[in-house]
This record gives structure tokens, sequence and C-alpha cells, in this order.
């Protein structure tokens, strides 16, 4: 048989290197793209003089670009056979992507656990992806929910990585000077110093998704997930409808932080991240973030450790979140800690 069907828990062994097919060189049209459906504003990666005023070689690719590129190469090899993508920590954009990079990945097992029902495992990757020229350009662990093949097989030993619950700040870099920063063109006149720790914003906007949106941004990545696009499996399934890639949740509440957010558009590590519920077409996202520490990086730029929050058909002007249980509420989606960097005044 030519055709694959996608490796399953027991293929996935502690230590395994996955070296995933396709690379993929990002050009304009990506990022056009990625603006329609998603309505990203942030100047940074709207305009190439405003980048290169900022510091950049020219204007770079948004990193959610590049985080959904290389996930979507792990999909294949590493989630086709999923139940759900769990959570993500340790991430890490270690250099800007411009235009004309082409973009390869890899995957190394780092940890797998058997789940008490015997048909399913939790499975530990750490993914890097790499430019043209060899350079790592972002790293981050994420772990899936994985289908047994043989649920007679014997669980194997549980090993779970040591995960740190955010990227040190000593471990940041912005990779620019944001020394010539014009904050009416970026459109906000709130600079790091700003902002103080602890201090929550309501994103007001929202943004409906449809299914052929979410299905060309899903594709844009070159992720093969049945779960959002087989509409013939997934009429059978628990929820009898296809489920929306929570990449595109991750992005378009990026895109809705602008308003509250727009200076801080530059996205320089993940420190975890929960897929809390599912979202479907039609469904409205609104957005809010929290404040939760803040970095100095130089004498012109900063860092701000953000919980971004996502929400579908809620708007979050009393910061939705967890019940008096400690669990998300039923219209939470997304729960998303980050550092963006951010100029300082002027």
């Amino acid at each position: 048989m030519k055709s694959f069907s996608g490796n399953y828990f027991e293929d996935f062994t502690i230590g395994r290197v996955l070296k995933h097919a396709t690379p993929l060189t990002v050009n304009e049209a990506d990022l056009a793209i990625y603006r329609s459906l998603t309505g990203s504003r942030y100047a940074l990666y709207s305009s190439t003089p405003f980048a290169e005023a900022a510091g950049f070689d020219r204007q770079p690719v948004d990193p959610m670009i590049v985080f959904h590129v290389v996930f979507g190469k792990t999909v294949p090899d590493i989630s086709l056979n999923a139940v759900a993508n769990l959570g993500y920590a340790d991430g890490k954009f270690m250099a800007p992507v411009y235009p004309g990079d082409t973009l390869y990945a890899t995957s190394e097992v780092i940890g797998r656990k058997e789940n008490s029902n015997g048909k399913t495992g939790v499975v530990y990757v750490r993914t890097t992806g790499t430019n043209q020229n060899g350079d790592t350009v972002l790293t981050y662990v994420r772990w899936v929910m994985v289908n047994k093949k043989d649920h007679a097989s014997p669980a194997p030993d549980a090993v779970l990585p040591d995960l740190p619950k955010a990227v040190d700040a000593a471990d940041l870099s912005a990779y620019a000077h944001y020394a010539s920063y014009d904050a009416e063109l970026a459109g906000s006149p709130h600079f790091f110093d700003d902002y103080e720790i602890g201090e929550k914003i309501d994103h007001v906007d929202g943004m409906t998704i449809e299914e052929a949106e979410h299905q060309t941004a899903t594709r844009l990545y070159q992720n093969t997930a049945k779960v959002h696009f087989n509409q013939f499996e997934q009429g059978k399934g628990r929820f009898g409808k296809r489920l929306i890639y929570g990449g595109v949740v991750i992005s378009t509440a990026r895109s809705l932080a602008f308003n509250g957010l727009a200076n801080a558009g530059q996205m320089i590590a993940i420190n975890g991240g929960t897929h809390c519920n599912p979202l479907f077409s039609g469904d409205t996202i609104h957005a809010w973030s929290e404040v939760l520490d803040k970095a100095d990086l130089s004498d012109t730029v900063g860092a701000l450790r953000l919980r971004l929050v996502a929400t579908k058909d809620l708007p979050c002007a009393d910061y939705p979140y967890k019940g008096e249980d400690g669990k998300y509420l039923p219209n939470v989606l997304l729960d998303f800690d980050y550092w963006a960097a951010i100029p300082k005044s002027r």
C-alpha cells in the first residue's frame, strides 16, 4: 500500500525524530491571504518602510504565519490520527522570517503516556522550524491525544517531559531596535511603560468564522487534519460537523487584539496554550487580554507577557474565563500565554 494513513500512538517511541514534508517557501501572496482571512492590521507586517524604520531588514513575516506553516508540516506525521491537539509550551521565535524564505520542520518525540481508556494516549513532541540556511527560526513543544491502532497492545512506560511554565525573559529577543517607531502610523499611543501587570483589556470587536474561510486558512498552511476537511467522516462523529483549526482561533484573536495592543504586534515566545472548547462555522470570536508580566529587553524595547483569551458568541467586557469550579467556561475557546515585543515611550 503506497498511501499513508498516519502514525498511531504505538508508533511514537521516545527519541524518534520525524523529518516532515514538504518545505514551503513563504511569499508576499501568503501574507496577503493571511491578512484577508484574519484582518490583521499590525504595522510591522503591513508596511516595509515601517518595518525597516523599526530595525528589520524589510517587512518580516508575521510570526503566527511561521508557527502555522511549521505546525502544518507536522500534521501528517503527528496528528493525522489525533483526537485533539491539547496544548503548547516553551515556544521561541529565534529569528525573523522574510518573504522568500523557505521553512522546514522536524520533530522529536519527548514524551508519551497512554490514557486510562486504553484506546488513546498523549504524545509530546518538540518541533523545530528552520530556514533554507539551516537557521532555527522557531522551536516549540506541543502535546496531542492520538488514537491507538491496537487497543489490546500493552501500555508503554509513561514518560512526561519537564516543561517550563514560561520562557525566561533572559531568553527573549525582539531582533530589532525599535528606535524609530511612529505610533500614529502603528495605530496606538500606548507603549511598554503604559501597561501595568494585572491590567485587562477588552478588545471589543468580534469576527464570525465561515466554513470556506477556515478551510482556506488551514490549506494555506498545508494542514491536512481530517477533522477540518472531511465532512463525510466528521458527520458521523460526536459533533456531526467539521472542527475549525485551533490556529484560526489563535490568529483571529491576535488580530482582534490589535484594538488595545497595536504596538505589541511581534510575538517572540509562546509560554503555553490550551484549546478549551471547539469552534464551528458561524461562531463569532471575541477576545480579551491580561498583562501577566513585563521585561526590559533594551533601552528602546520591552516585552509584555500576555494572556490572550478567546470566546465564541460571548463579548468580553466582563473578561470571561473560568467558573467557580476552576474549569473553563463553555464559551471560552482559547487560553494562550505569550511574550510580545513592544517599543518603549519616546
